[in-house]
This record gives structure tokens, C-alpha cells and sequence, in this order.
């Protein structure tokens, strides 16, 4: 028995040292004073340490956080390691479209310039459909079309600081998609299809949606690429969706995965990286870009998406408009 337990005990040091080993950093040193940057989703997870990280470079940044207060502990804790008193939080909820309208107009009327975006914000698939009070499923809503939103509201401010940057946090469960129908995106017409395959819609759609926004930005200086930010031990699992199978996913995760810093490392590289200043619709992992699915590279499936965010968000010239677009 005890041969099994020393057996086991090996085999989870082996994977997390391998895997570490093997994982990405960001080797760049760039300073990013006088830079404004915006996290969303950074009260905790690899959104907390991409913040941290910006903040240590010198950026002015803002927490996105739906729970004000817990994002403020994290502020406060942010100004404690790196010494960089310009922290701030600010309150948006990513699956609720009225939440991110007033976040959008506040950054506006209040922020001069906007040189890095971080649509971090996001959440595991519950097992039953579930929608918003915009009538979006929850998933979608919280991980694309909130996202979809705001940066649309945001782009005249970030062609106004150009050279700048929007990070598109996915990961390589948009493979779980093996269809995407955009004429559905709520399942109102087809069954639900649990956790892996509703988060797998979503994810997809970060990785479609920078497709096209790169496209729609050309000759802009705005750039964007997607990420997957690894195999990480976070709190997701334990929030929403997978209930026993999340804790044992999670469990797992806590033995063998990356933790949350060397999880930013991807998405702190595509901030920050001179490497990457003039890339721009490509999906990465571990610092470099990586494969993605034969959905996520067509085109025409990216143009449709946007199309159809666009009627369901009801993005208005209004909302355009604020930006300076």
C-alpha cells in the first residue's frame, strides 16, 4: 500500500513539475508608465496577477470586478506589493448589459486614454440553462457578449491611444464546440447542452470574435489576440457548473496545474510584449501561437458572430458614439 501512495505522490510531483517547467513566461521587461490598462474579472485568478503584473510595470490600472469589495481588497493588496498607489476598482458585472454600458461611459467621460484592454472576466457553464435579464444565456453573456460590448464602446478611446491593446482571455475548450450556431446562441431552438459544451460555445467565441475585430481594426493600431492561459488552479471550478466533478477537477488542478501567476504569463505577454506589437488575430498559449480549431479559423462563422452579437446587444451608434468611434 504504502509502494501505491509513494507511487501517486511521484507521479503528481512529476506532472506539475514537468508541466511547469514547460510553461510559458513572459520574458519581456517593458515598463508601462504613463499606460492605462483595464482588467476585467481580476478580483481573483490569473485576472488578479495580470493586473498585479501591469501595476509592477507602472500602470495606471483599473479592476473590472462585478463584487466591488472583495476586488478592492485585491486593490489594495496590488498597492502593497508593487508600490504602484494607481490601482482602482470599478464595478462591472460582464453578464449584465446595463452594468456594462454605465462601466463603458464612466472609462469615457474619466479616462483621457486606454492602452490595454483584458476581457478576463468569465465562468464555468452551469448545468442547466440559465438567462440573464437581457434574456442572454448566462454563459454567453458573461463570457462574450458582455465582452463584445464594452470593447465596442471602448475602441474609439483605444484608437485615440493607439498603439494599444485588447487581450481576449479563451482557452482550449473552445474545441469542445464542434458547431456553432449563430442563429441560436441562447438555445431557444435546440436542447442545452450541459457545461462543457455551453462553456465551449463561449470560449469559441472569444477566439471568433478576435478574428474579426482584428480585421475591423487593420491599419487602426489597435491589435488583439486570444489565449489559452493553460491548465490553472483558480477558483472557477468551484463557482458554477460542475459541482462534484468541478471539486475533483479542481482538486486535480490544485495538485498538478500551474498557479494563478504563471497562468497570467500568456496574457501579460500579449499586454505588454514587443515581441507581439504588431500581431494581431492570433490565438496563443504559453507565450506563442498555438493551434486552434478549424471553426476558430473561419472567417465567414467570425463575420456572422459579430453580426449577430451586435442585433443581440443591441450595440447603437449611441454606444459607438460614446467612444468617439
Amino acid at each position: 500500500m504504502w509502494l501505491w501512495i509513494v507511487g501517486i505522490i511521484s507521479f503528481i510531483v512529476a506532472v506539475r513539475t514537468i508541466y511547469q517547467r514547460r510553461s510559458g513566461v513572459c520574458p519581456s521587461k517593458r515598463l508601462l508608465d504613463g499606460k492605462t490598462a483595464i482588467v476585467t474579472g481580476s478580483s481573483a485568478g490569473i485576472g488578479k496577477e495580470t493586473a498585479r503584473d501591469l501595476a509592477r510595470r507602472g500602470a495606471r490600472v483599473i479592476l473590472a470586478c462585478r463584487n466591488v469589495a472583495k476586488a478592492q481588497r485585491v486593490a489594495d493588496d496590488i498597492i502593497g506589493t508593487t508600490g504602484n498607489g494607481q490601482v482602482y476598482v470599478k464595478q462591472l458585472d460582464t453578464s449584465d448589459l446595463s452594468s456594462v454600458r454605465r462601466f463603458a461611459k464612466d472609462i469615457i467621460d474619466t479616462e483621457k486614454e486606454l492602452h490595454i484592454l483584458v476581457n478576463n472576466a468569465g465562468m464555468a457553464a452551469p448545468s442547466d440553462k440559465k438567462l440573464t435579464s437581457d434574456g442572454l444565456e448566462l454563459t454567453m453573456a458573461t463570457n462574450h457578449f458582455g465582452h463584445f460590448l464594452l470593447t465596442n464602446m471602448l475602441l474609439g478611446l483605444l484608437k485615440k491611444s493607439a498603439p494599444s491593446r485588447v487581450v481576449n482571455v479563451s482557452s482550449d475548450g473552445h474545441y469542445f464546440c464542434r458547431n456553432l450556431v449563430t442563429d441560436d446562441l441562447n438555445y431557444e431552438k435546440r436542447p442545452y447542452p450541459g457545461s462543457l459544451g455551453s462553456y465551449g460555445q463561449t470560449k469559441l467565441a472569444n477566439v471568433l470574435f478576435t478574428v474579426e475585430l482584428a480585421e475591423r481594426m487593420k491599419d487602426t493600431g489597435v491589435t488583439t489576440n486570444s489565449l489559452h492561459p493553460g491548465c490553472v488552479d483558480t477558483e472557477i471550478f468551484y463557482k458554477q457548473g460542475f459541482k462534484i466533478l468541478g471539486y475533483m477537477v479542481g482538486f486535480l488542478f490544485k495538485l498538478m496545474a500551474k498557479d494563478e501567476a504563471l497562468g497570467a504569463q500568456t496574457s501579460i505577454h500579449l499586454a505588454v510584449s514587443e515581441e507581439v506589437e504588431n500581431t494581431s488575430g492570433e490565438y496563443f498559449a504559453d507565450c506563442k501561437i498555438s493551434p486552434r480549431s478549424d471553426l476558430a479559423k473561419d472567417r465567414g462563422l467570425a463575420k456572422k458572430l459579430w453580426e449577430v452579437s451586435e442585433t443581440l446587444v443591441n450595440l447603437s451608434q449611441e454606444d459607438l458614439n460614446h467612444g468617439g468611434k
